[in-house]
């Protein structure tokens, strides 16, 4: 387990080897109520037409803008050493997951 030493007033924060690892998303869902934001990470394989939820996230109003805020930030960043972020215009995979579609 990888521990951050903590500096004057700072937060001492473990990292377990299992979380360091990660976890791969290539589709998030946000939905939100009058108190939280709730982040859904979902990994959709191609030609498979079912997709799980492999993380979900809660968040205060306060703590989402900070992310939002926080995400700005690095892609900036990011940007700024490596070019831009090319976006496609469509979904990078359809939206019936790669499914066989019917035909008549």
């Amino acid at each position: 387990m990888q521990e951050e030493q903590p500096q004057d007033n700072q937060l001492n924060i473990e990292l377990s080897e299992e979380i360091a690892e990660g976890i791969f998303s290539n589709l998030a869902i946000i939905t939100h109520s009058n108190t939280e934001f709730v982040l859904d990470f979902i990994r959709v394989m191609p030609g498979i037409p079912k997709a799980k939820v492999k993380s979900r996230i809660i968040l205060t109003p306060e703590h989402a803008k900070r992310l939002m805020q926080a995400m700005q930030d690095n892609i900036e960043k990011f940007e700024a050493i490596n070019g831009r972020i090319k976006m496609q215009d469509e979904p990078p995979f359809p939206m019936n997951f790669g499914g066989p579609t019917a035909q008549a």
